[in-house]
């Protein structure tokens, strides 16, 4: 599980796992689980957020894993809800004291608009000037050197163009769903334009590309399960995928990626 050791290195020069272990929709008991397994087993990136309400969870697996804090790159998001630069602050403060660490490598804005709005259209208010708050408390933590790196979660190109003209801080990441089926060219080659990675949550579309046929072909083509051609797929476009799952047999089988899908294999899968 070479991948696991490998980086692709941020704007700011620092270098973040390949492949993170995802914490959505895990309670505290499996977070901890998961994320203390995946450390003893050796994976190096953990994503959390406030509202998985899972945070001490993590910052104690990580204590128990043995593994040094120095060797674990932590992600934790800032609620979509939170639109103050006061509140902001105050969630930083927070993730610190949950996670119990010095520094979060990297902290992400949730979403650019609360939650209960998000597939709201038309859009009634875009909340760009409350980003540029919320952003503004994110590089002033980032100077101060409690967050390593700081980037947006679930942005599109608009959100993060009316971001970028607020700041001489571009976020360093943007996490949004990716996966087979579902994927964004025009967003992906945006961020990789500015040099913002894309990070793809959910690859396995939680558990829907299952049983599919069209993959399960290439799957077989490889000697490899359908999460794990799911999973390289993002690879191939340089997009760190964050897979989920609480089975310890599946956390290992997530992170064995030590193969390349073939040009026309990919293209397959693009078209699906």
């Amino acid at each position: 599980m070479r991948l696991l050791t490998e980086t692709f290195t941020l704007s700011n020069g620092i270098g973040i796992p390949k492949v993170g272990l995802g914490t959505w929709q895990m309670s505290p008991e499996e977070a901890y689980k998961s994320t203390k397994f995946a450390l003893e087993n050796g994976y190096r990136h953990i994503d959390t957020a406030v509202s998985y309400q899972n945070q001490q969870s993590v910052g104690e697996a990580l204590k128990d894993s043995g593994v040094n804090r120095e060797e674990v790159f932590i992600t934790t998001k800032i609620p979509g809800e939170v639109k103050t630069y006061e509140e902001a602050k105050e969630k930083i403060e927070q993730s610190l004291r949950e996670i119990d660490v010095d520094y979060i490598d990297l902290m992400l804005i949730h979403a650019p608009r609360p939650w209960n709005v998000m597939s709201e259209r038309p859009i009634q208010n875009h909340y760009y000037d409350e980003n540029a708050d919320v952003w503004r408390a994110m590089v002033e933590a980032f100077e101060a050197g409690q967050l390593k790196s700081i980037g947006v979660s679930n942005f599109s190109i608009d959100d993060l163009e009316h971001l970028m003209e607020t700041t001489q801080v571009a976020p360093h990441v943007n996490q949004v769903i990716y996966h087979i089926g579902k994927t964004d060219e025009e967003l992906l080659a945006f961020c990789q334009q500015h040099n913002i990675l894309l990070e793809g949550y959910s690859p396995i579309a939680t558990g829907r590309l299952l049983g599919n046929e069209e993959i399960e072909k290439i799957a077989n083509k490889y000697g490899k399960s359908i999460p794990q051609i799911s999973i390289r797929y993002l690879l191939e476009k340089d997009i760190l995928p964050l897979p989920k799952s609480v089975h310890e047999e599946y956390i290992l089988q997530n992170a064995d990626l030590d193969f390349t899908i073939e040009a026309e294999d990919m293209a397959y899968l693009d078209s699906l």
